[in-house]
């Protein structure tokens, strides 16, 4: 079969496709003839390096992070996938390696797709879906009623967040570009507010939940509109020590990560806010759940039209770190 491999960090991050074994599934593990992988930022963080404090790889490495595809086989002690299946996944972070024809995935990772899906749509799905479900209901631990805000929401992961935060009862504010005001008041928005004419931290107050999309620059502002006891979930910044101790990295690593975040920390602790940071993992129940999500709203997060072949991999990568795109950049295999 054929691969798209990193064989050293560099800042430019160039992947090599070469001719690699099938790989054989384990007991409880799915063999998936992937159909189509979806390109992210995460792919560019793992090789340049920038995230080997989280996650180190021994390379060469596979790199590819969510798919759709067909079951090929399965394992021994699989029982609720069988050959055939039109599955997707987001592949667990120590065992990534959706640039290629097939990947063997754990059981426990994979859902099947939502019906009627087409597979460049679907790959687009996990990692973004995960990472709202996770951040709701994880990180954030949100309860009905209470009001959520996401910060430059009108992109593929508001699409995502906003069903699955109404489905769990909240009140939603998006902040974002005007081209999206009337889908996301479609979808149920308590309010949107377009970036360019309004400054949100200038209208609202305590508001229980932040999801801020954008980065450390917004930090202040996202943190300015909390009330005291609420929680800033940012997808963008840095790490702190509470991601540390909830992820279980060892002494040294929750050290460093500690480090990094204690600015943050501090200043939210200031005003009796919490800041929380999230790196998302896989998990085949929560993406089940997304999957009803998606199929009861008729959610289909946006694609981008230059689809890729596996080959050209590295112009792949190279649109989604210089852009503009239009949604998920796609690898069709």
């Amino acid at each position: 079969m054929k691969a798209a491999q990193l064989d050293r960090y560099a800042k430019e991050g160039r992947l090599v496709v070469r001719e690699m074994p099938v790989p054989e599934p384990k007991a409880d593990e799915i063999l998936i003839r992937v159909q189509a992988a979806a390109v992210n930022p995460l792919e560019l963080l793992i090789a340049t390096g920038s995230i080997r404090l989280i996650q180190s790889y021994r390379l060469p490495q596979t790199l590819g992070n969510e798919c759709s595809g067909v079951v090929e086989r399965v394992g021994s002690q699989v029982r609720d996938f069988r050959p055939g299946d039109a599955v997707y996944t987001r592949l667990p972070l120590g065992r990534i390696g959706a640039f290629a024809e097939y990947v063997v995935v754990a059981e426990t990772a994979v859902a099947k797709m939502p019906a009627g899906y087409a597979f460049d749509v679907a790959a687009a799905i996990p990692l973004t879906g995960l990472t709202a479900w996770q951040g709701l209901v994880e990180v954030l631990e949100a309860q009905p009623g209470q009001t959520l805000l996401i910060t430059g929401g009108s992109g593929s992961f508001g699409q995502m967040a906003v069903p699955i935060a109404r489905s769990l009862g909240l009140r939603v504010i998006v902040t974002g570009n005007d081209r999206a005001r009337e889908q996301f008041l479609a979808m149920g928005v308590e309010r949107y507010i377009d970036y360019r004419t309004e400054n949100y931290w200038e209208t609202l107050l305590d508001v229980d939940l932040v999801i801020d999309t954008l980065g450390t620059g917004e930090f202040e502002h996202a943190l300015a509109v909390l009330k005291r006891g609420g929680r800033l979930l940012s997808l963008r910044a840095v790490p702190n020590g509470e991601f540390a101790r909830r992820s279980g990295f060892p002494w040294y690593k929750r050290a460093l990560v500690t480090l990094a975040g204690l600015k943050y920390d501090r200043a939210a602790r200031r005003q009796g806010k919490e800041y929380r940071f999230l790196f998302v993992h896989a998990d085949g129940e929560q993406l089940r759940r997304i999957t009803q999500i998606v199929e009861q709203h008729h959610i289909t997060p946006p694609v981008d039209p230059r689809v890729f072949s596996l080959e050209q991999i590295n112009d792949a990568l190279r649109l989604v770190a210089e852009g503009p795109i239009e949604g998920k950049v796609i690898i069709r295999m």
